[in-house]
């Protein structure tokens, strides 16, 4: 930096101009302000300074000046070429700006670049980035020549837009498809809760030769491991990160901290968080405390809370979800009480539904359904399922019909379609012996036509996982599998075998 003021200073001593070389090295460091200043001394600034600096600003902000920049250029007969629309188009999409971006897109049009790559790409990326899908399917069909990028940007678009149907189709058609192409749709996937099809693509990709995951590969598959308990798969995928240097990256950490928590490992999640260390961030400490605070680890839960507070991490909401939730699991009533007053008193942090929620819970499990009622009604927002479904369930605990009746009467104009409502209110009028209630709820479903879906669960075995339902016969191999698991059966009912005999049959 101090040899580039040298070199400035030798250049207005003598009368040089070495401006555009300056303003390149000064964005290469980057010294955006310098830059910047360096430039509007120049008279007459070419497309191809104001394109640097525009495309500087759209990198690293503020994000309006790139706006301010092009007006100027305009204003001063300095006509924009592609590489500007490029970088305009992509300050849009992180502005969440489309009626910029479509006045762009007007002006890249009248100019005659609508058919430059480039410039046609961004295009495409920042209609699917803004929620445009039609206009960027538009564009992206109006091309002559694309290449992976472009297919790129508009199969994220439909994933990030939730049409995985969509994203999947041109998917399929790409010609040629790299890394990003692979982890826009195994993201997608796993963000859209299917995280199934986001593991199985994940299996697919490991067996291609010449395509290796990177670390956002890893961070967008993880949480579908740690949603569906493919612990061993998580494994691998931990082995693989380390040995490619991934574990720096947080992202990695922090998905790897979560997975093994939800798997059940609450352990090797807690030694990753302490190998973490210094490094650690805000979801760092966000998915420790929630995972000791989900496995039941209470009193650690609230320990790791104080121990982020003392150290100066300062905590957001999700953080109190954790540490109300922990209070939950051990009947800390009081407790938690003083934790959910503390997000307005303490931190400036208005609570949500989520933690209306938490704290109904709480209430619930303790017993104190008329106080968990009351919090509801006394809420500052509508309540929601969740809420309602809480204090349900907690109803059910302590086969209370009063309030229970309450409850699923808000929940069945919430969500009419779920029969888990009914099924609870059943069981709550079954264990009072109030039959009547239990006859007129099931009129009500065959009446609406409302069935409970069949429960499912996934096993894993030799690096697939497997989704079944009661009496499932759609694998190939159901015949052998009913078979083993009738002998089994069988086995396990001779109390005088020997335990080996029991898994005799699966040799």
């Amino acid at each position: 930096m101090n040899q580039l003021k040298q070199i400035h200073a030798h250049t207005l001593r003598n009368g040089i101009d070495f401006t555009k070389f300056l303003i390149t090295k000064l964005l290469e460091i980057p010294n955006i302000p310098y830059a910047h200043k360096v430039f509007d001394l120049i008279p007459q600034p070419s497309v191809f300074l104001y394109n640097k600096l525009i495309q500087a600003f759209s990198s690293h902000g503020p994000y309006h000046n790139c706006f301010t920049l092009y007006t100027h250029m305009c204003f001063n007969g300095v006509s924009p070429n592609q590489h500007s629309f490029t970088s305009l188009f992509a300050v849009s999409a992180k502005l969440n700006s489309p009626h910029q971006g479509q006045t762009f897109h007007a002006q890249l049009v009248e100019l005659g670049y609508e058919f430059d790559l480039y410039a046609s790409t961004a295009l495409v990326d920042m209609y699917a980035k803004v929620g445009l899908l039609h206009s960027a399917r538009q564009v992206f069909d109006k091309m002559t020549f694309r290449d992976v990028p472009t297919w790129n940007s508009l199969v994220a678009g439909y994933a990030r837009n939730g049409d995985m149907e969509g994203a999947a189709t041109l998917f399929d058609e790409m010609p040629v498809k790299n890394v990003i192409s692979w982890t826009a749709m195994i993201s997608g996937y796993s963000q859209n809760g299917k995280y199934g099809d986001s593991l199985k693509l994940f299996m697919e990709m490991e067996k291609l030769k010449d395509l290796q995951p990177n670390e956002v590969t890893i961070t967008s598959v993880l949480p579908a491991c740690a949603s569906l308990g493919a612990l061993d798969v998580g494994q691998r995928i931990e082995t693989y990160a380390r040995a490619c240097g991934y574990f720096k990256n947080m992202f990695v950490c922090n998905a790897l901290l979560e997975m093994y928590a939800k798997c059940g490992k609450i352990n090797k999640s807690m030694a990753i968080f302490e190998e973490i260390g210094p490094r650690r961030n805000l979801c760092s400490w966000n998915t420790m405390i929630m995972g000791l605070a989900v496995h039941g680890k209470s009193n650690e839960a609230l320990q790791l809370f104080h121990q982020m507070l003392t150290q100066g991490m300062p905590p957001d909401d999700v953080t109190f979800v954790g540490a109300i939730l922990a209070c939950c699991h051990r009947g800390m009533v009081n407790k938690g009480r003083e934790i959910f007053k503390s997000m307005e008193n303490k931190f400036s942090i208005t609570p949500k539904l989520e933690h209306y929620g938490c704290m109904v819970d709480l209430f619930g499990r303790a017993g104190e359904l008329q106080e968990a009622y009351n919090l509801i009604q006394s809420m500052p927002m509508k309540p929601d399922s969740v809420a309602w479904g809480t204090l349900l369930g907690a109803c059910s605990f302590h086969n209370n019909v009063e309030l229970a009746e309450i409850a699923a009467k808000q929940l069945y104009k919430l969500e009419p379609w779920n029969p888990g409502n009914y099924v609870i209110l059943s069981n709550i009028y079954a264990n009072t012996g109030r039959w009547d209630g239990v006859a007129n709820l099931r009129k009500m479903m065959q009446g609406f036509q409302i069935i409970k879906a069949a429960g499912y669960s996934f096993i894993e075995e030799g690096s697939e996982v497997y989704k079944f339902i009661v009496d499932d016969k759609s694998h190939p191999r159901s015949n052998e599998i009913y078979r083993i698991l009738n002998e089994i059966t069988s086995n396990m009912k001779k109390p005088q075998e020997d335990d080996a005999t029991i898994f005799n049959c699966l040799n």
